[in-house]
């Protein structure tokens, strides 16, 4: 196994490190090696066992700062922000110089949702050119209200290095949520005037175009990348989506004869897709079989759900359940620990639209892992949450290989791989979708408008099982399950859900994701 060599190093290390005499340190190679080892370990993904070997570590050696850094990184992944926050505040005051535990610092205050600008800015003073040290800055600003600022700081660094594609991606996002949507992307015009020849600066273009479905700019953005660069295969992968997503039937039925020979994950799931619409279900289930042995397995899963359920196959209801693998839990929140819960959430609500990438339609969704942050109130609502998921694996059947969600290993520590609210306002909802980066997906009503408020049912039920409505298919939900305050609903995040829309009011969500066991 890849992971097995650097645990068995870090075994005999802390054998070692717990031998050592009081007062006794290690020389200086053991010490490179006994970081090398925890470094190792953060590469295989067992921060964990990495934690435990740097907290030895650091006992045996209090002032090593390389220890430190590491170590916060390595509670940061496993994610104990306040551990990380201590590791790295030693690691700063050990050496104030160091621009990697200054950053950490900062991301980590960020991440805690405590005022972090200036911790960027002392970062920045130790690595001006460092652009993921920008980009938080930015990030940090924003935060704290200075939207402009913020905007500002990523444009100049454009302007000096228009190829950086993470901040393109960064200053798009800002400028659509807070309500921006005709010039949100133009910094990639700028760019490409800049460096034409930049591929990955058009394709980056098309798809920040391509997740708001405006197709005819993204056609002109293909356009003018082939005018560019020529023919390019990506290039004709993006025409074949286009063609797909927007209802080009024809033409998308003769590029994906054209692209019969490539194997890209991409043009395979927008094959799936077209196949669904025009009712072909075994070219469907084939390319989304195929597909479940690649790092796309996540995004498969839920399209061989809706042609399974098509076909009337007994595998839906393995993949889905029998009932579906969906539970609510009535959790004990009081009116008052809900309406504290309620009063943080709005005040994070800060941006006029929902992200790009979001589902969310006539509302909007936080941004950041708002597990990671310092209130009480969410570490409370954090516990309880544990409990029910504890609860509801407990309930699940037993362990079947294969299977996205019976699969994982029971009993592992949670970690999460997001964490957010959503606040939907009159007739907002969210569009049928999946989480393709999570193993347990999940909904907290923290807040709902009064039933009359609501509509008649099933408006503003969480509804599952519904396919997207662009494929055109008629599957009715599994179920649809009643929002109601301090209930918690978790399911697969491979199945379809979506909000239904509501007449009135405000309906606010606290929803996170729990990673796969690893």
């Amino acid at each position: 196994m890849a992971g097995t060599e650097p645990r068995l190093r870090a075994e005999q290390w802390l054998s070692r490190l717990r031998a050592l005499p009081p007062a006794t340190a290690l020389g200086g190679d053991e010490r490179a090696a006994c970081l090398a080892c925890a470094g190792d370990l953060l590469g295989a993904d067992q921060p964990d066992i990495a934690v435990d070997l740097l907290t030895a570590l650091t006992r045996a050696s209090p002032d090593l700062a390389a220890a430190w850094r590491l170590l916060g990184f390595a509670e940061r992944e496993e994610q104990r922000m306040h551990a990380a926050a201590a590791a790295f505040a030693r690691a700063v005051e050990l050496e104030p110089e160091d621009p990697l535990s200054a950053l950490g610092r900062a991301e980590t205050a960020y991440a805690r949702g405590l005022p972090a600008a200036d911790l960027f800015a002392r970062a920045r003073g130790l690595a001006p050119e460092d652009l993921r040290v920008l980009r938080g800055a930015a990030l940090a600003e924003a935060a704290e209200g200075r939207q402009a600022r913020a905007e500002e700081l990523i444009e100049a660094a454009l302007a000096r290095q228009p190829g950086w594609l993470e901040g393109h991606k960064t200053l798009a996002g800002m400028r659509w949520a807070r309500g921006e949507t005709e010039d949100y992307a133009a910094s990639y015009a700028q760019a490409t005037r800049a460096q034409p020849q930049n591929r990955g600066l058009w394709l980056a273009w098309f798809g920040v175009l391509a997740q708001v479905r405006d197709w005819p700019a993204a056609r002109a953005v293909l356009g003018a990348a082939e005018q560019a660069l020529g023919p390019e295969q990506a290039l004709l992968l993006a025409r074949l989506f286009v063609a797909s997503e927007s209802g080009e039937t024809l033409e998308a039925e003769r590029l994906f004869a054209a692209t019969a020979m490539l194997q890209d994950p991409v043009r395979e799931l927008a094959f799936v897709r077209h196949c669904l619409r025009a009712g072909r279900l075994k070219a469907a289930e084939a390319t989304a079989v195929r597909l479940l042995e690649t790092p796309a397995a996540t995004t498969a899963w839920p399209y061989l759900s809706l042609i399974w359920r098509l076909g009337g196959d007994a595998r839906a209801q393995w993949l889905d359940g029998a009932p579906p693998y969906v539970r609510a839990f009535d959790l004990d929140f009081s009116a008052i620990e809900l309406e504290e819960l309620a009063a943080l959430l709005r005040g994070l609500h800060t941006a006029r639209a929902p992200y790009l990438e979001q589902s969310v339609r006539g509302g909007t969704q936080t941004d950041g892992q708002l597990f990671f942050r310092n209130e009480a109130i969410v570490e409370t609502a954090r516990e309880r949450f544990e409990a029910a998921i504890q609860e509801y694996l407990a309930r699940l059947p037993v362990a079947q290989p294969g299977h996205p969600l019976l699969a994982g290993t029971r009993g592992r520590p949670i970690r999460y791989g997001g964490s957010w609210s959503v606040r939907l306002q009159a007739q907002g909802y969210h569009v049928s979708h999946t989480h393709p980066k999570g193993w347990i997906s999940s909904a907290f009503y923290v807040s709902l408008p009064p039933p009359a408020a609501l509509g008649r049912p099933p408006s503003g039920y969480l509804s599952f099982g519904t396919p997207p409505p662009e494929l055109g298919l008629r599957l009715a939900p599994y179920l649809e399950i009643e929002p109601k305050p301090g209930r918690l609903v978790l399911f697969p995040a491979t199945m379809w859900h979506r909000t239904v829309p509501f007449a009135s009011g405000e309906r606010l969500v606290l929803a996170f994701d729990v990673r796969a066991p690893r």
